[in-house]
């Protein structure tokens, strides 16, 4: 039988409605994502779908109040993006991301619950809570505990060791579900997942989306990244295809803004060398006598060739290649909250 929850967190059981238009963030190299538009009602299961290193975590981290967004706006749970990251961050949990809630590997899985309920008794309840009685503080840990456990379908005492048993004995739906009831115990509006699929076996990866979809049932707004997204959740798509066309006025602008700031970039490299000349320029006698074979005469034709064909490669990975850079170095620049 399910313990009491107290009454803050049956309170928090009503979830945040998410909306974004435009959203974007750059990085050094280029856009992590750009242009996400999303409408979803409170206890949604939002997907995040796209290739790796299209900046889904990104996404995931902005949404949830925790990466500076550059581009757009968006609102969770009437709180609005970027104005309000910390209301934003208070109000969302995160479950497994890597990189940033990482578990210890040699930490029982009794221990991450104790102490992620004592972390939320000092820093998620009020003041006046740490007051009270020590009995009544442990009851609401246990109940928070417990509820959290249900919720995320982690049954303890199936487990090898039973509570005891390390994180590294865990298989990988098992460590999916003790992140995502650590998140829970926090009572959050929105629970982030990162990876929801990765190494997940069919069977398994049934049970992870069905678990997700409880939570979200349950009132929780929950957004997942993953692979394959279910049919029945609010898709979000970060593949480069969904990048502005070229023919968009404020993208055209900035390739416009770019290659200016190239043409007025010296020619001479910091040690004052020479800049070494471009392709098909004009070449003097001596240069011409000792490039290789095939720089010039008959041999012009294959470089011309093998230039298009570099080209042509070289350009439809360029896109990708700078989307994924973005991404890593906005992940790189994210503060860990």
């Amino acid at each position: 039988m399910r313990s009491p929850r107290p009454a803050e967190e049956a309170h928090s059981r009503s979830g945040a409605a998410v909306t974004a238009e435009g959203l974007g963030v750059r990085g050094p190299r280029g856009w992590a994502f750009r242009d996400i538009n999303v409408a979803a009602e409170p206890g949604a299961l939002i997907a995040i779908a796209g290739p790796s290193g299209s900046g889904r975590t990104c996404l995931l981290l902005a949404l949830t109040g925790r990466m500076r967004v550059t581009a757009g706006h968006a609102e969770v749970g009437g709180h609005r993006l970027p104005r309000q990251m910390t209301a934003v961050r208070r109000s969302t949990g995160l479950g497994p991301v890597p990189g940033v809630t990482d578990l210890e590997p040699a930490l029982t899985v009794a221990e991450h619950l104790r102490e992620r309920a004592l972390l939320t008794r000092r820093f998620g309840g009020s003041l006046r809570g740490l007051f009270r009685p020590r009995s009544a503080r442990a009851a609401e840990s246990r109940a928070r505990i417990e509820d959290a456990l249900d919720r995320a379908g982690l049954d303890v005492e199936a487990l090898p060791k039973g509570a005891r048993t390390a994180v590294r004995d865990l298989e990988r739906l098992e460590v999916l579900r003790l992140s995502v009831a650590l998140a829970l115990i926090g009572a959050p509006r929105l629970l982030a997942v990162d990876d929801t699929d990765l190494k997940l076996s069919p069977a398994d990866r049934a049970r992870a989306w069905s678990m997700l979809r409880g939570i979200a049932e349950d009132g929780t707004t929950v957004l997942a990244v993953c692979s394959e997204p279910p049919a029945d959740a609010v898709v979000l798509s970060t593949g480069p295809h969904d990048r502005p066309r070229a023919d968009d006025p404020a993208h055209a602008r900035e390739e416009r803004e770019e290659r200016e700031e190239a043409d007025d970039a010296p020619a001479s490299g910091p040690d004052g060398e020479r800049a070494a000349p471009a392709v098909g320029a004009a070449r003097s006698p001596s240069e011409a006598a000792s490039a290789p074979r095939g720089a010039s005469g008959a041999g012009g034709q294959g470089d011309g060739r093998n230039d298009a064909q570099g080209n042509e490669q070289g350009d439809g990975r360029h896109d990708a290649r700078e989307h994924e850079g973005g991404a890593f170095d906005a992940i790189a620049e994210a503060g860990r909250a």
